[in-house]
């Protein structure tokens, strides 16, 4: 009976990730046009480099007041309602988070404008070297700070969204940011003078746009806004309790960028621009893959947790944690192989030269060593926090953050910004470390072997896809710097195809259980249409 549940939970989870992968992989898709957009018209230098840097501010406060520690600390304790006390409590508990969460960001914005110059001058000393960067970077900072509430606001509905199973219209909610982020630039930028304000307004556009998106979804689960504000509600006690160490213990990646910003602006131009267009890349298959599966193990961990059915919480992370090695693992090689084919078919346009290809291929090949570890470190940090516990993920990222920061002094000169890519890598592999070999002393023991020898073959038939990429490139490749946009598009469609069926065929040879997981549903899917 056990086996079967496993198994039936196993497969929700696999259905309900291919749904959340889906709606994310067009809300990547149009983040790479935004990305493309945002390339041609500004390039990798001064402007693009004091928006990144601007940008760093709201979106570092968003994983700790919304995507990261909110979430982490609501849904479990919203769950916890639903389940335990009913539908109304858990609206009355809402309410009171979000009006409470409403005053106070609306406080924290009015702040942060006020003193954005020398936020500015904390998290990028070396602008201020360079005349108009920091006072530009102040402005576009001072623009985007309410993105904070429109965010908060919409990571709180889509916590909502999820505790009910709704998953769909939540992960398509960020295609409305990046849509906001490129009406921005085609057609706001033109009106000012810079013209990366309008990129800046956009952010603000598709802010609201992920947040409108999910209103009419959330009445119809039975939610209705009441303005209630009580501090002392045990349920808004327990997840302010829960946010404090979860404000580290999730931000650690956010975290670790945001230091690689600050060191970063202390070497030569395009520095920030290139860990950035490179991150970006890695965002794909962490948020395709990697956030979908951690978005829909969630919630269900925490409904087993509040039942206090622990081997359920075990054996739902463990063949979670698995799924996504087998469709993170493969992405990084893939992405480590055929990086400057990638690169240059998506960003070189316009200002964005073939000597930016190459810099920003650098540094996506060194991210790509810890892109498996950025991807599980959520999933797992959210099992510590489904059971309530937020100490154990602040411990850890303290670790990462410190090991990040040491390696960046470390790297920054003998490698540059490829250093900084490989610091926050060795850190994001630090953090699931530690939290693994925590988990399984918490609330295990981990089936360790069973992991681990699924790692190491899903590892090898990656490795084997990498050669066969590595192969066609060195025989067949282009010429990047002189070819045209129509054969670098075919070239790269040619190699995608090679990946995905070299993976497939060297998973199936080293007896990889996911891929016939992944292959039996896709059967089931087909019959039903």
């Amino acid at each position: 009976m056990q086996e079967a549940i496993r198994g039936e939970n196993k497969d929700k989870i696999a259905k309900s990730t291919g749904i959340v992968s889906s709606a994310t992989l067009l809300s990547r898709v149009l983040g790479l046009v935004r990305e493309q957009v945002f390339a041609f018209l500004f390039g990798a230098g001064y402007a693009t480099d004091a928006f990144i840097a601007a940008f760093r501010i709201p979106n570092l406060l968003r994983d700790l007041f919304a995507e990261g520690a909110l979430s982490s600390a609501f849904i479990p304790v919203f769950t916890d309602y639903k389940t335990n006390q009913g539908k109304q409590k858990a609206w009355e508990l809402a309410n009171l988070v979000l009006n409470l969460l409403l005053v106070t960001l609306c406080l924290v914005i009015i702040l942060g404008i006020i003193f954005s110059p020398y936020i500015v001058s904390v998290i990028a000393p070396g602008f201020g070297k360079e005349a108009g960067k920091q006072e530009l970077t102040t402005l576009l900072s001072r623009i985007m700070f309410p993105f904070l509430l429109l965010i908060a606001l919409a990571a709180l509905a889509m916590g909502m969204l999820n505790t009910f199973r709704r998953f769909g219209i939540p992960a398509l909610a960020p295609t409305l940011f990046n849509l906001g982020m490129i009406i921005g630039g085609l057609f706001i930028s033109p009106l000012f003078d810079p013209p990366i304000i309008g990129m800046a307004i956009g952010v603000l556009l598709g802010g609201f746009g992920q947040l409108a998106i999910q209103l009419p979804s959330l009445r119809k689960i039975g939610f209705r806004y009441r303005f209630t504000l009580n501090l002392r509600d045990t349920g808004v006690k327990r997840i302010l309790i829960l946010m404090v160490p979860a404000t580290l213990g999730l931000a650690s990646t956010q975290i670790n960028i945001f230091v690689n910003t600050l060191i970063a602006s202390l070497l030569p131009q395009g520095s920030v621009s290139y860990l950035n267009y490179s991150f970006r890349l890695m965002q794909f298959p962490i948020g395709v893959f990697g956030v979908a599966v951690a978005t829909v193990t969630f919630p269900i961990v925490s409904a087993f947790a509040a039942k206090k059915e622990m081997g359920q919480v075990i054996s739902t992370f463990t063949s979670s944690l698995k799924l996504v090695f087998f469709l993170t693992i493969p992405s990084a090689v893939f992405l480590a192989v055929a990086s400057q084919p990638v690169i240059s078919v998506l960003f070189q346009h316009g200002r964005f030269t073939f000597l930016d290809t190459m810099a920003t291929s650098q540094a996506l090949m060194f991210y790509c060593i810890g892109l498996f570890a950025y991807s599980s470190v959520r999933l797992t940090a959210s099992t510590f926090y489904s059971m309530g516990d937020t100490k154990t993920p602040v411990k850890t990222s303290a670790v990462a953050v410190c090991v990040n920061i040491i390696l960046n002094l470390i790297l920054m000169h003998p490698l540059g910004f490829r250093g900084l890519a490989l610091a926050a890598s060795v850190a994001a592999m630090t953090n699931l470390f530690l939290l693994l070999k925590i988990l399984d002393k918490r609330i295990g023991p981990l089936d360790r072997k069973n992991i681990g020898t699924t790692f190491f073959r899903i590892l090898s038939a990656a490795v084997f896809m990498g050669l066969a990429l590595w192969i066609y490139l060195k025989f067949f490749g282009l010429d990047l710097s002189t070819a045209s946009l129509a054969e670098k598009i075919l070239s790269l469609a040619i190699i995608l195809f090679l990946g995905l069926i070299s993976y497939s065929v060297f998973s199936y040879a080293a007896r990889v259980k996911e891929l016939d997981r992944i292959l039996e549903l896709v059967k089931i899917g087909k019959k039903k249409e």
